[in-house]
């Protein structure tokens, strides 16, 4: 099946672009995708690749060659192209249209294009019946259908629900009749979509194609965009050139610009939402350093204390150097593992524990005095400036303070709008000045990923989750600690007074 299907594909004529009328011809990552996407058993398959690289065509031709029976040669066979919006369907159906054209004429004949009141391209040869029509992502336009194929375009941008419905409907209309699903996008932005989850998830019958770098890399790494874009080396889409020009400018530019062309054109898990992030990828990697300064001078302690679900984290920074240090604790019931699945994350709380990032203390909840004592062994024989905490567990905190002996300055914050915006103020702008460095930690790298800030009307600003199971603490203790530690380095040195006698 996937032989004639290349077959098929490489005798259609490019129908637009600089390359225009010229013969198809597959990339080895493109021939790669089809043998997979139509190997036996396979019922789902899935591509993440960068921004350009012709999914959306390659995907196209292969619907036109489903409608044609090249590929499938059902009776009344229903091919689907799903996507966010019909003006974004309306790009795959644009391809299959522009496809047809180089068919042979009598071909062409059979063929009738519809725009109207839905875009739909009907094939009369081979017993008739046969449809290829758009649906935007509603699944109450997919019940009742029973596609043989179904492409699901830039499936990591769809909305959430209505996203999940739809696929939904679709995958379990494909099952009346033994169908396919290709589901096609640049990158998610986080683990816990359910894009993500098809490239992570090993499942029967899934088959799995992603170009996605290792994360962390400079956005103008030649080798890791040619990873993300590897139809650069064969004439697609972009060029080498453009990419790295592209890249300089987003560096240039940084913020919003740097995290789109991650995402994009780099095909990087990083959230595409800039405007309330804590700090964006970009500005935390500025923060990390292979050779951390010294642990001088007096150590600032902030901690987050979670619940049963939540993390419960401890910041450790050095005000005198910069030096930040973070660690989390978690229950061991239930395991890493399977916290990591119900949260969405796959193994990655397992890799912070054998990074020696996080622990597990406890059986259902963490001990909080035991944790405490934890907390202070970390940073034994070093002076102790202050413990900072939310004044919002003020009497668990301090009741364990005193059962664990913990003779130190105590000063209580909130992570309401008042304090919170001064803490994250405080702690964007230390970072901005180079004032934190941290090694390179899986554990607050995933944190500041998923903190987010809330502004109310006067634009004040506080600390929150991206999404509901997303775990912040060690960012949040990150901000408690560097915030104070700023407040520290700001006040005046007392000096002595002469008494007169």
């Amino acid at each position: 099946m996937s032989a004639a299907a290349v077959r098929f594909l490489q005798s259609l004529a490019i129908p637009e672009g600089p390359s225009a009328g010229k013969s198809v011809r597959l990339a080895p990552f493109q021939k790669q995708f089809v043998k997979g996407s139509l190997a036996k058993n396979v019922s789902v398959a899935a591509l993440s690749i960068g921004r350009g690289n012709a999914k959306t065509a390659l995907s196209a031709g292969l619907g036109l060659g489903a409608l044609l029976g090249k590929i499938d040669n059902q009776p009344r066979r229903e091919i689907v192209i799903a996507a966010k919006t019909r003006d974004q369907g309306r790009i795959a159906w644009n391809f299959v249209e522009g496809f047809s054209r180089s068919l042979p004429e009598e071909t062409q004949k059979r063929l009738t294009f519809r725009r109207a009141p839905r875009l739909e391209i009907e094939f009369e040869g081979d017993g008739g019946g046969h449809v290829l029509r758009v649906l935007a992502s509603d699944a109450k336009n997919a019940l009742g259908g029973a596609p043989t194929l179904a492409l699901l375009d830039e499936r990591g941008h769809w909305s959430r629900d209505q996203g999940d419905a739809l696929e939904h409907a679709l995958l379990s209309g494909l099952g009346k009749r033994g169908g396919r699903a290709l589901i096609i996008s640049t990158s998610a932005p986080d683990d816990s979509h359910p894009f993500s989850k098809w490239l992570d998830d090993e499942q029967e019958g899934v088959y799995r194609q992603e170009h996605r770098p290792a994360p962390g890399l400079p956005a103008d790494d030649l080798e890791s965009l040619l990873i993300a874009n590897p139809g650069a080396k064969h004439g697609i889409g972009s060029s080498v050139d453009w990419l790295q020009a592209q890249a300089r400018r987003a560096i240039a530019r940084g913020g919003s610009t740097l995290t789109s062309f991650r995402l994009y054109n780099r095909n990087e898990r990083v959230s595409g939402e800039t405007r309330d992030l804590l700090l964006t990828v970009d500005e935390w990697l500025n923060c990390e350093a292979v050779e951390l300064p010294p642990r001088q001078g007096s150590v600032v302690i902030g901690i987050d204390l979670g619940g049963s679900a939540s993390m419960t984290a401890a910041a450790f920074y050095w005000p005198q150097t910069g030096r930040l240090e973070c660690r989390g604790w978690f229950p061991s019931q239930p395991s890493l593992s399977d916290r990591g699945a119900s949260d969405g994350v796959g193994g990655r709380y397992a890799e912070m524990s054998s990074r020696g990032e996080l622990s597990t203390l406890g059986n259902a909840t963490v001990p909080v005095a035991p944790w405490l004592s934890e907390v202070m062994r970390h940073v034994e024989g070093e002076p102790i400036a202050g413990l900072i905490m939310d004044r919002y567990k003020q009497s668990e905190l301090g009741e364990a303070i005193d059962r664990a002996g913990i003779r130190v300055p105590l000063i209580w914050r909130g992570f309401g709008f008042r304090d919170g915006n001064e803490d994250c103020d405080r702690f964007k702008r230390a970072c901005f000045d180079g004032k934190v460095k941290a090694s390179p930690s899986l554990l607050l790298r995933s944190a500041f990923a998923d903190a987010v800030t809330l502004r109310d009307p006067a634009n004040n600003m506080k600390l929150a989750k991206a999404r509901s199971t997303g775990r912040i603490d060690a960012a949040s203790a990150s901000v408690l600690a560097v915030a104070e530690g700023a407040r520290t380095l700001a006040r005046p040195v007392k000096q002595g007074r002469a008494i007169w006698a």
